[in-house]
């Protein structure tokens, strides 16, 4: 079963483990800079994926399913999540790897990334595991197909959203939609 829920927990697992392996570099007596390459690079590009392949599909799904006032405010804190994760990878993008200024912009995104995961868990994922199996499948398909089609962030749109506009235009979307039996999936395909 691919389930959306189990993706995600998959990805931050993962990205728990590519920040634990940047502490490891740092604390090393000689740091290499193209190890810390290695694990960084491939962790940016996934955090600005994850963000917007949560936006795409995850998101809208929880806004449909959700309480509503429950599940306006953790997607609205989410979006706000996703700009401070976003916005630390472009910093560090900015500055020289290894510089000081570098390994605050890391760790801003890193602290931005934890607030994030631990919120999403305790709340919208929590929440999420009451909607049909049949969805959370399909949206885990939807998901895992993201990363496939998306293999560079030169492909998505890595830019800060306003939470509130991103909201009222899911919400319009969801509204257009009258047929009650539809998973309301096509209507958000391409955003």
């Amino acid at each position: 079963m691919t389930d959306i829920i189990e993706l995600i927990f998959d990805d931050h697992e993962w990205f728990r483990r590519q920040f634990a392996a940047l502490d490891e570099l740092k604390s090393r007596r000689r740091v290499e800079i193209t190890a810390v390459e290695a694990v960084w690079t491939p962790l940016a590009k996934r955090l600005d994926l994850h963000a917007a392949a949560e936006e795409e599909i995850f998101y809208p799904q929880l806004l449909r399913v959700g309480e509503d006032a429950e599940a306006e405010a953790e997607t609205l804190d989410a979006i706000g999540d996703h700009n401070d994760i976003r916005d630390g990878v472009r910093a560090a993008a900015g500055n020289p790897v290894l510089s000081e200024e570098w390994w605050a912009a890391v760790g801003r995104t890193r602290r931005a990334n934890d607030e994030h995961m631990a919120e999403e868990e305790r709340e919208g994922l929590a929440d999420f595991r009451t909607a049909p199996d049949d969805l959370r499948e399909s949206l885990g398909r939807r998901f895992a197909e993201y990363f496939l089609v998306h293999r560079t962030v030169s492909e998505v749109d890595t830019s800060d959203k306003d939470p509130k506009e991103y909201v009222r235009e899911i919400e319009e979307d969801l509204d257009e939609d009258d047929n009650p039996g539809s998973l309301r999936i096509g209507s958000l395909k391409g955003r």
